[in-house]
């Protein structure tokens, strides 16, 4: 009985004093990325872009209502092969809204692919420098506590945006 609590007394002590030897680090990407200039302008540009489709979505859309208060108030004078020319036109009006839609906002869509070309540079450089920093100072751990990731506490002395913000030379 002594053997095995002894036994389990050094596991236990073992596993403490390993665990107490992992060295971490707390970043904030966010706090990274809004301090980078090259992030800022790809940032705005993607805004003005993203601004621009969605007005061309909402012209469409506009006439595509337009379409749709006229034919409701027309409906009753068309005649049955009219009626089926204008739901046709309606439909294919509504299918032109929802594949701009889709080509430009959807999954892969075309401001996947410039957020890809404006912004991934960026990214990729701030975590180059991350793991940069992570090796030659040992961190078995680097937790970032923007967005997404919940982070209770975070003593602020684990904080290592700002030498992230110094390797990639921004003050």
């Amino acid at each position: 009985m002594k053997k095995l609590l002894f036994v389990a007394l050094w596991v236990l002590g073992s596993y403490v004093g390993a665990s107490a030897q992992q060295r971490y680090a707390v970043i904030d990407t966010k706090y990274i990325l809004d301090r980078i200039p090259a992030y800022k302008e790809a940032d705005a540009k993607l805004k003005v872009i993203g601004e621009q489709w969605q007005k061309e979505i909402d012209d469409l859309q506009a006439q595509l209502d337009k379409m749709y208060k006229n034919y409701e108030s027309e409906q009753f004078m068309l005649t049955e092969a009219l009626k089926k020319k204008r739901e046709d036109e309606l439909f294919e009006k509504e299918k032109q809204v929802r594949d701009l839609q889709k080509k430009r906002f959807g999954y892969e869509g075309d401001l996947f692919k410039e957020r890809q070309r404006l912004i991934k540079p960026v990214q990729d450089k701030v975590y180059d420098a991350i793991q940069k920093i992570a090796t030659s100072r040992s961190y078995d751990f680097v937790l970032d506590k923007s967005e997404g990731i919940t982070i209770i506490f975070a003593d602020p002395k684990l904080d290592k945006s700002d030498d992230v913000l110094k390797e990639l030379g921004i003050k």
